[in-house]
């Protein structure tokens, strides 16, 4: 098996796993918000434990959200210069921006570990058992692969753009 193929099985169960946990956690959220109104309603009460919970799966889903639509290239953009600019710039923006991208999700990264670690420390009360900085994992998960995502757009700008200037060289000597 090439690097390649390995690469695109480890991408393809990536995808899978996300996609799954996201499903998942949207339909325990549907679940036990509308136990919890249940409760609320017909017996004065509710689940201790529910609303925290819930307010970590909004976070989890949102952070999960984010790698999606970094990986499907659908993530918010303001990207003005790129539409203006003429096709044969195109790629080279799409580059610095990617560039740029995964700069700003490297340095996320790296403050989310530290933020995980002085929870680790310093953490509040546990959920259901599981210590705050377990919960709180998500934040360097999620920018790593977010970073991730971004290296592989840049990898994919070069290969364009490689691409391109072997055309123009092959083009240009006919």
């Amino acid at each position: 098996m090439t690097h390649r193929q390995v690469a695109r099985h480890v991408l393809t169960f990536e995808k899978r796993l996300i996609d799954g946990l996201l499903c998942l956690m949207l339909v325990a959220m549907m679940v036990l918000a509308c136990l919890q109104i249940g409760l609320r309603t017909f017996f004065s009460g509710g689940l201790l434990w529910a609303d925290p919970l819930l307010r970590y799966l909004v976070l989890w889903c949102g952070m999960l959200g984010a790698v999606v639509a970094t990986r499907e290239k659908k993530h918010i953009a303001i990207d003005v210069v790129g539409y203006l600019a003429p096709e044969q710039v195109k790629p080279w923006i799409g580059l610095l921006l990617d560039l740029f991208s995964s700069f700003v999700a490297v340095i996320l990264t790296w403050a989310a570990v530290i933020f995980v670690q002085n929870e680790r420390l310093f953490g509040s009360l546990p959920l259901l058992t599981v210590p705050s900085w377990i919960w709180n994992l998500i934040f360097p998960i999620a920018f790593a692969l977010i970073s991730i995502h971004f290296l592989l757009a840049i990898a994919a700008d070069i290969r364009i753009l490689a691409s391109r200037s072997g055309e123009n060289e092959t083009g240009s000597g006919l």
